[in-house]
């Protein structure tokens, strides 16, 4: 009996001492930091199992149609040489404006095998510029890169 109340007061002088573990300190550390390590690999392996990689989409890339591109032209073509656009009708594919006293019309249809015609028009005064219409459509055309 004598030898359990010596166990037990080593038992509490090593808790009063910090060293309550039955454990040497150098195996205490070493076994320590193989916990620290196997905890750390099975954390890492639990993220890495969550992460997913997905493949891109492929996008396919559309282009504008061949009406919007030669809307966009004529209209534009229009203003670069000075005409007050004074109507747009997208839906009817008429913008209408004016320059001095001359009324301009651009009209775009797309035919019934999918080419656009664009004509320019110009009515009233062309007497004061008689050059317009050619630049409207050498405009048109090099928005249209031709």
């Amino acid at each position: 009996m004598a030898s359990g109340l010596n166990r037990r007061r080593m038992r509490d002088e090593q808790a009063d001492a910090g060293t309550a573990s039955p454990i040497p300190p150098a195996r205490g550390a070493g076994l320590l930091l193989k916990r620290l390590i196997a905890g750390f690999g099975v954390a890492a392996t639990a993220l890495l199992g969550g992460c997913v990689v997905y493949e891109p989409v492929p996008v396919a890339y559309s282009r504008p149609s061949n009406f919007d591109r030669s809307w966009n032209a004529a209209v534009s073509a229009m203003r670069e040489q000075g005409v007050a656009i004074n109507q747009e009708d997208r839906g009817a594919g008429v913008v209408r404006g004016t320059r001095g006293g001359i009324n301009v019309t651009g009209t775009v249809r797309t035919q019934a095998d999918g080419s656009v015609r664009v004509q320019f028009d110009t009515g009233g005064a062309t007497g004061s510029d008689p050059t317009l219409i050619d630049r409207i459509t050498r405009s048109y055309q090099s928005y249209m890169g031709r």
